[in-house]
C-alpha cells in the first residue's frame, strides 16, 4: 500500500489501548506516521496496525515496559537510528489505589516507577535529537488527579502531579530551541482504568454529567500537535467535563 505524504512521525508511549489507542488513530488521521508502544504484541495491536495502515500512513510497534531502560534504548535504536520523532506523546500509566494509611510500599513504588520514572526512561533519550533539529512536540498525558488530589490515590495523584511539574520545567528548558511541551489532563474517561471507580457517585460532581470518551482526549492531543497551538508552551489542557475547574 502506498503511503501519503506525512506530517512526520508521532511516537505514542502506551499507544495501543484506551486513550493511547485513540491518540494513535487520531494522529494517523491527521497524517502522522505512527510508532506506538506496548509491552507485547497482541491481537489488539494487530488490529490497530491494520486500521492505521488503512489510512495510508505507516505503523510501527515497539515492545517494551517503560521501566526497562535497556530495552527502550534497544527499540529506539531500531526505530530512530538517526533522529527523533517529530511528536512524542507520553501516555503510560498505572493506578494502584488504596488509602494512604494502608498503602503498601509496592503500591507506591510501582505507580511512581511506571508513571514518573517511565517518563524519564522514554522521553529523555529523545530530547537531544529534538534539540539538534530545533523542532518537536512533546505532549504529556497527566490526569485531573494531578491537578487536584483524590482520596485513595495519593500515589497516583503524586505521580500525575509530578508529570505536570516535569513538563513545565522541560518546557522552560527547550522552548528556545523550538520544542513545544504541553500537558493534557483527562478526567473520568471511558477506559479500563475506571472499571473499579464508582461512576454513579462521581457523575453528580461533573457538570456535563457524563463520562468522557478517549476520542475527546485524543482531540486535545491533536490540537497540541497541530498548527493552531504554536504559541502554547507549558500549558495544561483539562479534558474533564468540568470535574475540576
Amino acid at each position: 500500500m502506498e503511503t501519503r505524504d506525512s506530517k512526520g512521525t508521532a511516537l505514542i508511549i502506551g499507544g495501543c489501548r484506551g486513550i493511547g489507542k485513540a491518540v494513535s488513530l487520531r494522529l494517523a488521521k491527521d497524517g502522522f506516521n505512527i510508532v506506538a508502544t506496548a509491552r507485547a504484541a497482541t491481537p489488539e495491536t494487530t488490529e490497530l496496525a491494520a486500521k492505521i495502515t488503512a489510512m495510508s500512513v505507516e505503523f510501527t510497534l515497539l515492545n517494551f515496559d517503560v521501566c526497562d531502560a535497556v530495552k527502550i534504548k534497544e527499540e529506539y535504536a531500531r526505530a530512530f537510528p538517526e533522529t527523533a520523532p517529530d511528536v512524542l506523546i507520553y501516555n503510560a500509566g498505572i493506578a494502584k489505589d488504596n488509602m494512604f494509611a494502608f498503602m503498601q510500599s509496592s503500591e507506591w513504588n510501582d505507580v511512581i516507577n511506571t508513571n514518573v520514572n517511565g517518563f524519564y526512561n522514554t522521553v529523555q533519550p529523545l530530547v537531544f535529537g529534538m534539540l539538534a533539529r530545533r523542532k518537536g512536540r512533546i505532549v504529556v498525558v497527566s490526569s485531573v488527579s494531578g491537578q487536584t488530589g483524590q482520596a485513595g490515590q495519593v500515589n497516583y495523584s503524586a505521580s500525575k502531579a509530578a508529570l505536570i511539574g516535569a513538563a513545565k520545567a522541560l518546557a522552560r528548558e527547550v522552548g528556545r530551541k523550538g520544542i513545544l511541551v504541553n500537558v493534557v489532563a483527562p478526567g473520568l474517561i471511558a477506559t479500563e482504568m475506571i472499571k473499579d471507580v464508582p461512576v454513579e457517585r462521581v457523575l453528580p460532581l461533573i457538570p456535563l454529567n457524563r463520562v468522557g470518551k478517549p476520542e475527546e482526549v485524543a482531540g486535545a492531543v491533536s490540537f497540541l500537535c497541530g498548527e493552531d497551538s504554536t504559541y502554547m508552551q507549558g500549558q495544561v489542557l483539562a479534558v474533564n467535563g468540568g470535574l475540576y475547574m
